[in-house]
């Protein structure tokens, strides 16, 4: 470890939208590892979709670090029967109703209270920078900010956002800019990513003694293979899930 680093800047490893994905936030794991992290940060989201939930959520509560509580894991955890989320279309949404059900019978009754107890957002203060982590938006657990989203809309967002750097998941598609004061900084997804490429990510963000902000993207293969196998095998959820992870949920 270079020491001189560690004194004038602070590393942060971020990810999130995991989504039961358990051989993907252990190879993700392992290469924050190899970053060092000063502080590790976890945005929700860690089950639905995939097959192993409870593995997914013992791994992440064996860290003790700071989880964000996302939308699904809201869902799951008080029962809800209802995930959030947007669905596009009638196939979208009834696929999105088998996998609550089969996500809510498989999640355990400890796991689900545990899931109860994450927080609704973390702040962080590192060189007098001020970091919000969330995981849909500052108003809402479920709310989609997309790059492409209408920039008054981002504007307005930033304006609100109480904070120099916000951090936040749920789309699935990683990117960062800077609308006014503000740098967003979406973290990607983990276990279901939607931006065609099929690995992995997780962000870093290191701030300098000079307040200077970095955002790193990264991304890790895992055994794609040992999950779209378990999902396929469970009659509950449904084959569009695997396929997703294959393709990096590119349209097929």
């Amino acid at each position: 470890m270079d020491k001189n680093r560690r004194m004038d800047r602070h590393r942060s490893a971020v990810f999130g939208d995991i989504h039961g994905n358990v051989a993907a936030i252990q190879a993700v794991l392992g290469d924050i590892g190899l970053y060092c992290p000063d502080t590790l940060i976890c945005l929700g989201d860690l089950v639905g979709y995939a097959a192993h939930p409870n593995e997914t959520i013992e791994v992440v509560r064996s860290l003790d670090i700071p989880v964000v509580m996302g939308n699904y894991d809201y869902g799951i955890g008080f029962e809800r029967d209802d995930c959030g989320c947007a669905y596009k279309d009638k196939t979208e949404k009834a696929n999105g109703e088998l996998s609550v059900a089969w996500t809510s019978a498989a999640v355990t009754s400890e796991n689900k209270k545990w899931l109860r107890t994450l927080r609704k957002e973390y702040r962080l203060e590192v060189s007098e920078v001020r970091i919000r982590f969330v995981h849909g938006s500052p108003r809402r657990i479920n709310e989609y900010l997309f790059e492409d989203r209408d920039p008054a809309s981002l504007a307005r967002i930033a304006r609100v956002a109480d904070c120099d750097v916000l951090v936040f998941g749920h789309t699935h598609k990683p990117w960062s800019q800077k609308i006014g004061d503000v740098l967003f900084v979406n973290a990607g997804s983990v276990g279901k990513p939607k931006d065609g490429d099929s690995r992995a990510c997780w962000v870093s963000i290191e701030i300098a003694a000079d307040h200077s902000v970095t955002v790193d993207f990264h991304r890790v293969k895992y055994d794609l293979s040992s999950e779209t196998t378990a999902i396929r095998a469970e009659a509950g959820l449904p084959d569009i899930y695997a396929t997703d992870i294959e393709t990096g949920g590119r349209p097929s």
